[in-house]
């Protein structure tokens, strides 16, 4: 089997990205990026974009410097259902750890849904530790187009940062 190794950067992810971002998830999903975004103009979160040579984000996440105190909070951390298990979440998690590390922060935690036992073992792979559980919810785009409520329950990670 062949395979093409590509040089893949990490850069903020920027209003102009939103459009090639559909595999993330609905409009409803890019509507509430697009209010991330304007909270990193404010120093609040960093929104970050792992991209190929092309610049079009093939991964992306933020971070969240104001969720809770002395720590980052990982979120939305989204890999393009084509490329998932390449590396790229890896990557994203390691460069959102970066920028916690920039602010002096020793801390970095995220939520993983109960139900998606491949992504917690990614964090578990990065040294992410459980330490609790608790119910999450958002809104999300129904089949019909209405918008309905998403309920979950969520094991919360974190990780001490050197």
């Amino acid at each position: 089997m062949d395979s093409v190794v590509l040089p893949l950067s990490v850069r903020d992810l920027r209003d102009a990205d939103l459009a090639w971002c559909g595999w993330s998830g609905s409009e409803l999903h890019l509507g509430f990026v697009a209010r991330e975004l304007r909270r990193a103009e404010l120093g609040e979160v960093d929104y970050l974009a792992v991209c190929p040579p092309s610049g079009l984000p093939v991964a992306i996440g933020g971070v969240d410097h104001r969720a809770r105190e002395a720590c980052g909070v990982l979120f939305q951390l989204a890999v393009h259902p084509a490329l998932r298990s390449c590396g790229l979440g890896t990557l994203l998690i390691r460069a959102a750890e970066a920028r916690i590390r920039e602010r002096r922060v020793a801390r970095a935690e995220l939520s993983v849904e109960e139900n998606n036992p491949r992504a917690r073992a990614l964090y578990e792979r990065l040294g992410y530790v459980a330490y609790g559980s608790e119910p999450d919810g958002w809104d999300e785009l129904a089949p019909d187009g209405s918008v309905r409520r998403y309920e979950t329950v969520c094991t919360l990670m974190r990780k001490e940062l050197a």
